[in-house]
């Protein structure tokens, strides 16, 4: 799909991430250091986490999401996450960037984070 060709039906709205990347796993364990402070699970296996994009330089750009818009932490969890991953070493920069579309669900969250939650 090229970058002149509208949005299909079907396709991700969630752009990939770069786990093929040497860093990847290191950023995806700081992205697991960073929990909801009203939801005993971090982030990542909440699926707030939707890219973790790592470019060749150690230039990291996060999209998140929060549970609600109304989340009373919307402000700060950018910069909890800006700062778990920022001294992962190899990381350059870090950028985080939330998003609304597509709103997070409960069937976002990892079977980990369900079973911690009691929903399996």
């Amino acid at each position: 799909m090229n970058s002149e060709t509208p949005h299909m039906e079907g396709a991700p709205l969630i752009k990939p991430s770069s786990t093929d990347h040497p860093l990847y796993d290191a950023v995806v364990e700081a992205c697991r250091t960073v929990y909801d402070p009203e939801v005993p699970v971090n982030i990542y296996d909440l699926g707030l986490v939707y890219t973790i994009e790592i470019g060749a330089e150690g230039d990291v750009l996060i999209v998140m999401t929060l549970t609600a818009p109304g989340c009373p932490v919307a402000a700060d969890m950018p910069g909890w996450l800006h700062d778990a991953v920022g001294p992962v070493e190899g990381v350059k920069s870090v950028d985080v960037q939330i998003t609304w579309d597509p709103p997070w669900g409960m069937e976002m969250m990892s079977d980990e984070a369900r079973l911690e939650l009691g929903f399996m």
